[in-house]
């Protein structure tokens, strides 16, 4: 048998489970929830959220660091899944997770679900001033990354404190290729750091004008922030220690400069397998590159992960309605679309699908997976090894608990999908 036909089990974990050949989340078996809740329905294991933040921690403190996580709002603010990440710990706890967020809302949504002011570090782009004058109401962390930004700021609020995002011109992300766009394009590194131009950060160059612009307007650069990484593997970090040799100079400019640098936020990107023979990142090994770089510095450590939390921990479960054969190609056609999952769509990410009865059956033929959105681009997956399936059976859409509620819309009026959230492997 071709290998690409046997099912991929890299997904398996514990809360993630086959269990009498069937699929099963958080020790629940995802038929009978479907069977109560219907179609298209999210189903998560907020076990794995506490799990993920948990994970992230120990391995900061295992390399020696002082250290802050944030969570990512904009990867995940539904309040259920907030509301584990709360109950971590207390603001200044040891065990506390923060809050990352990019606009005034979300500042506003931070504060409203249980957060503290001085828990909040803010990072946007394009920030204009009635988003300033918004944020400024409170005493949140702000990271501005591009020089305008910092004239703005300083012009709305002399003698503040301020962060700034730098671009080292060089990145650790997985491949990302858009649609419309080819493999062999340099897009490797090129999302948030690299050769290529991109709207983020402060190059080195800008440096001394940043400086100078805090002088002029009283402000005191005190944090370094930078984004790096998407999906970021053990197999890149080298590439995230090779940036890293060109981010520590850029901060100790900064430092020379008389800036008291007490911060360096690390962004997010953190990633994990996507796909059978993908590797998750080694956390220990990211943590130690950190602090091979950052530790000697005396620096509190930030970081920002939000898929890495939350991705794993949700499965959207969605029914066959349509089997075709399209000139030879086999069309399964669901009860979702875009609309509820936008990873593929929106940041060009692989999704794995797996049929919810037999989920390991072998996959004996290549179809396309296609959803209920009356545009062409509407497709899962295409040329996908995949068993036979029939109208009624269901499908799972793994590891989109990030992103994909947060991006949900209307498109052709289709209602967003429901969500169970289980609680079966929170600790008691």
């Amino acid at each position: 048998m071709d290998l690409t036909h046997v099912a991929p089990d890299w997904w398996i974990r514990p809360g993630l489970e086959v269990i009498d050949d069937r699929l099963a989340i958080a020790g629940r078996d995802v038929a009978t929830l479907v069977a109560e809740h219907g179609t298209p329905l999210f189903l998560f294991d907020l076990g794995h959220v506490a799990e993920q933040a948990r994970r992230v921690q120990a391995a900061l403190t295992g390399a020696g660091l002082a250290h802050m996580v944030r969570f990512a709002l904009k990867s995940q603010r539904e309040p259920e899944v907030l509301e584990v990440l709360r109950d971590l710990g207390p603001a200044g706890s040891p065990g506390s997770v923060g809050m990352d967020v990019c606009s005034p809302g979300e500042v506003e949504w931070a504060l409203a679900h249980g957060w503290r002011p001085e828990e909040i570090s803010h990072t946007g782009t394009n920030v204009s001033d009635a988003d300033f004058e918004a944020i400024l109401r409170y005493p949140i962390r702000i990271n501005v990354d591009l020089p305008s930004q910092l004239r703005r700021l300083g012009r709305l609020a002399p003698g503040s404190s301020v962060g700034l995002r730098i671009n080292p011109r060089v990145g650790a992300a997985r491949q990302y290729v858009p649609a419309g766009h080819s493999a062999d394009e340099d897009l490797r590194f090129g999302m948030y750091a690299s050769a290529k131009p991109t709207k983020f950060g402060f190059y080195p160059e800008q440096l001394d004008e940043a400086v100078a612009t805090a002088r002029e307007h009283d402000l005191l650069i005190d944090a370094v922030h930078f984004h790096i990484c998407h999906q970021t593997q053990t197999p890149d970090l080298p590439r995230l220690d090779a940036a890293l040799a060109e981010i520590t100079p850029m901060i100790r400019r900064l430092i020379d400069a008389g800036c008291p640098i007490t911060e360096v936020n690390t962004g997010g990107g953190l990633g994990q397998a996507l796909r059978q023979g993908e590797e998750d990142l080694d956390l220990e090994a990211w943590a130690n590159i950190l602090a091979s770089h950052l530790g000697p510095l005396g620096v509190t450590v930030a970081t920002e992960p939000g898929e890495f939390i939350v991705a794993r921990s949700a499965i959207l479960v969605a029914e066959v309605v349509t089997v075709e054969d399209r000139l030879g190609e086999t069309f399964v056609g669901l009860d979702a679309g875009w609309n509820t999952m936008a990873l593929r769509f929106v940041w060009g990410e692989a999704v794995e699908l797996v049929p919810v009865a037999a989920p390991l059956a072998p996959r004996r033929e290549a179809v396309t997976i296609s959803g209920h959105i009356n545009e062409a681009p509407d497709l899962f997956a295409e040329h996908y090894p995949f068993p036979a399936v029939a109208e009624g059976d269901l499908v799972a859409l793994l590891s989109v608990g990030g992103y994909c509620q947060a991006a949900a819309g209307r498109h052709c009026l289709r209602p967003q999908a429901a969500a169970v959230y289980l609680r079966d492997r929170l600790p008691r």
